[in-house]
């Protein structure tokens, strides 16, 4: 049985057993538990309330269970703060402070109206980082009890509405957000690729040839550089061919000959013992050793040659095996900027007219909740196919992004291209849609612990929000997260144990 359900049993029960007296005479009784209790769920930018309270009547303590609910990521109950609520009617008020909560996000308060009438409740909350305000307008004020059982209207509950405390959607990851109209646009999905960007990778060389040694823990995929941090040595161990030990020694000598020569040459011209000519060859020898002595010599220390990392960033891969022989220009490593990413997509060419009018997408990576945004990740479209062949049947698409840090290169993607826009369309949240045999449903929330299951008929989608062409209203919520929760519990049909007063 649902709350509903019981509600109305207790209230009949009620009915039955109680009397009061009437204008003429006949006894009719004069028990508040005859009195159904008001609901209320009101919202604010920063908090739901959803109040329960029995029809407020001149001379008698109405109690409120005030259940405050923080409108943030998981719809958090309010633990922490003060609540006033006051009644006023004309010029005349009274209140009532909780100054804590009772259990976590319920404070109980309780009026005693004194002047009948037609006011209003306004509800104060001050926490140590927010104030918000809530009003409830319209609120009667009988003069008695007979008054308020004349005009009570007994609502009929709905026989498809699902019951959920605020205990329960405490207790999970639960939020909700109202239906809107906004501007949408055309969706094309699609499957994509996250890649470096152009200029952001660098390759690393070897500038001679001999054994690979890795320089310690920096040698490592994903490990972050800066330009000039050591990656490898190149030394010559026992190889004879192209041995960089032998090279430089080599050099070495070259240098020390030429450099010799030159010197006394330098000598000999000036009492014209050389001629001219063969200074100046002397000489050019000389420069010639010296440029291959510094090159060889530059990065090079008893263990070898030295291998650095030209830029600054991550090592993206390791292209050799530590103890491999490499000769003069074998790469060794990528290493990777990581802060440009291109996102590349492939569309049907049936999509080629709408190809120009794509300025954006959303993606989503695989085994990652997050939906990515081109727009807040500064993207821009920088080229798309303009021609098919049989052997690619599909036309490219492709967006430079920022990378944020999370994203991969090499990540396959799902895709949603944004093209022309919709005006005025009716969107959800995408999480709230649930699908069952094929229809797609929504839980809406009718009121502060009531749900309705509802069938919709869904339009296009970005990953994001979804377009919703029937099913729901304008400003209904629906349950975004913790959906799936509401489903359960309304298919085992039992409600927690829980303290609202009425």
């Amino acid at each position: 049985m649902t709350r509903s359900s019981l509600l109305m049993v207790l209230l009949i029960f009620s009915c039955l057993s109680c009397t009061r007296t009437s204008e003429d005479g006949q006894d009719l009784g004069t028990e508040m538990s005859a009195l159904q209790p008001l609901a209320y769920t009101i919202y604010s930018d920063k908090t739901e309330l959803f109040v329960e309270f029995r029809p407020l009547v001149v001379g008698k303590v109405s109690s409120f269970a005030a259940h405050f609910t923080l409108l943030g990521e998981n719809f958090l109950p309010l633990t922490e703060g003060k609540v006033t609520v006051s009644l006023l009617v004309g010029e005349k008020g009274i209140r009532s402070t909780a100054d804590s909560a009772s259990s976590p996000g319920i404070f109980r308060l309780a009026l005693n109206p004194n002047t009948a009438g037609t006011g209003k409740l306004i509800f104060d909350i001050i926490t140590p980082e927010f104030s918000d305000q809530i009003v409830i307008e319209n609120i009667n004020i009988y003069a008695d009890e007979n008054e308020a059982l004349d005009k009570q209207q007994v609502l009929t509950p709905e026989a498809d509405l699902i019951t959920y405390l605020k205990e329960q959607a405490w207790k999970v990851e639960f939020a909700n957000a109202p239906v809107v109209r906004q501007d949408f646009t055309d969706v094309i999905k699609t499957h994509g690729q996250l890649l470096s960007a152009p200029g952001d990778e660098r390759m690393v060389t070897a500038n001679a040839g001999g054994t690979v040694q890795f320089s310690g823990t920096k040698t490592l995929v994903g490990s972050e550089v800066n330009s000039g941090t050591g990656l490898f040595m190149i030394s010559g161990g026992n190889v004879t061919d192209g041995n960089i030990d032998a090279v430089y020694i080599e050099a070495k000598a070259n240098y020390e000959k030429a450099k010799l020569d030159f010197e006394r040459s330098s000598i000999l011209v000036k009492d014209q013992i050389i001629s001219q000519k063969d200074f100046l060859q002397t000489k050019l020898a000389f420069e010639n050793a010296q440029t291959a002595y510094n090159t060889i010599g530059k990065n090079y220390t008893a263990g070898g040659q030295r291998i650095s990392s030209p830029i600054s960033g991550f090592v993206k891969n390791i292209l050799v095996t530590e103890g491999q022989y490499v000769s003069a220009g074998t790469p060794l490593a990528v290493i990777s900027k990581n802060k440009k990413l291109v996102l590349q997509a492939n569309i049907s060419q049936k999509y080629f007219n709408k190809l120009p009018s794509i300025n954006a997408a959303n993606f989503q990576l695989a085994g990652v909740e997050t939906v990515f945004d081109t727009k807040q990740l500064n993207g821009k479209v920088i080229s798309y196919g303009r021609s098919t062949s049989a052997n690619a049947p599909f036309i490219p698409i492709t967006f430079e992004i920022d990378n944020i840090g999370d994203l991969i290169p090499g990540a396959a993607a799902e895709v949603y291209l944004k093209s022309s826009p919709i005006p005025k369309a009716l969107v959800a949240p995408a999480s709230a849609l649930l699908e069952e045999q094929g229809n797609y449903y929504v839980y809406v929330q009718t009121a502060g612990e009531s749900f309705q299951k509802r069938e919709v008929k869904v339009g296009l989608s970005d990953g994001i929000a979804v377009q919703l062409l029937s099913g729901v209203a304008e400003g209904e919520r629906v349950v975004y997260k913790g959906a799936y929760q509401i489903k359960l519990s309304s298919a085992s049909g039992e409600l927690p144990d829980h303290g609202h007063e009425h």
